[in-house]
C-alpha cells in the first residue's frame, strides 16, 4: 500500500467505519440499521419486508468494501454515484460525525486499494446437468 492509501486505511479505522465493515472481506458478515446516528429518509423498509420484524424496519446488509471502486452506484438502492458522496453519508448517518473534502479523498483513496482481479473460473458459468 502507498503511503496515502495507509492514511486512509487509518483513517477509515480512527473514524469508525470497522464497526460494521470488518473481516477479511470489510463487511458483508451483519446487518444495519440505515441512519443510525442521524436519520436516513428511505421508503425502503429493508429487512422489514422479509421478516414483518419492527426491529429489521430500515435494516439493510453491510456490504463488503472488497472492490468497491467498480461496484457503484451505491447504496441499496444505487440512489449514490459516486464512492466520495457514499463516504460522507455513510460517515454522517451511521457515525455521527464529518470529514473534510480532503480525508473524503483520503478514505476513498484506501477503498480504491481494495480492488482486485477475480480468478477467471470464480465468475466463470458452471458446467450444468442436461435438463430432461
Amino acid at each position: 500500500m502507498t503511503e496515502r492509501e495507509q492514511e486512509g486505511l487509518a483513517l477509515f479505522v480512527q473514524t469508525g467505519c470497522t464497526a460494521c465493515h470488518y473481516g477479511p472481506t470489510l463487511g458483508g458478515n451483519s446487518y444495519a440499521t440505515l441512519g443510525a446516528q442521524e436519520p436516513y429518509v428511505t421508503n425502503d423498509v429493508g429487512r422489514y419486508a422479509v421478516t414483518g420484524e419492527e426491529a429489521d424496519m430500515h435494516v439493510f446488509k453491510v456490504p463488503s468494501l472488497r472492490n468497491v471502486a467498480v461496484t457503484g452506484p451505491y447504496l441499496h438502492d444505487g440512489s449514490v454515484p459516486t464512492m466520495e458522496s457514499m463516504v460522507q453519508l455513510m460517515v454522517r448517518h451511521q457515525l455521527g460525525k464529518e470529514l473534510s473534502s480532503e480525508q473524503v479523498d483520503t478514505m476513498v483513496i484506501f477503498l480504491r486499494s481494495l480492488t482486485g482481479e477475480l480468478p477467471a473460473d470464480y465468475t466463470a458459468a458452471p458446467e450444468l446437468p442436461l435438463a430432461e
